[in-house]
């Protein structure tokens, strides 16, 4: 099921919901705020081969502890705008969880 994203970041029923835009050849790894109606992203990674897609799914795994399988792009695969899905996160990182708590 794919949901549709009104909101950067969405909880429901255990899975956490991200609108990305994403940023790659950055200087660290980090989540930089929002962009329109996206969560903005940095990752160090270059956008050649899936890299970007492979670095971006492995970081948001370990900022949410949770497996690399737990965490599932939806849509945007060639694109900077990214839909993902991540499966009962143990860790929801603090700029995530302020903007669930602005949401509700």
């Amino acid at each position: 099921m794919v949901a549709t994203l009104t909101r950067p970041v969405r909880l429901e029923q255990g899975r956490l919901y991200l609108s990305l835009y994403l940023q790659p050849k950055a200087s660290r790894d980090q989540f930089l705020g929002l962009h329109g109606e996206e969560l903005r992203v940095a990752i160090t990674a270059p956008p050649v081969d899936g890299k970007a897609n492979a670095h971006l799914l492995k970081w948001l795994a370990k900022q949410c502890r949770v497996a690399k399988s737990q965490v599932v792009l939806l849509a945007g695969e060639s694109s900077r705008h990214k839909k993902l899905l991540i499966e009962s996160p143990r860790e929801i990182p603090p700029m995530l969880a302020e903007l669930l708590a602005n949401s509700a």
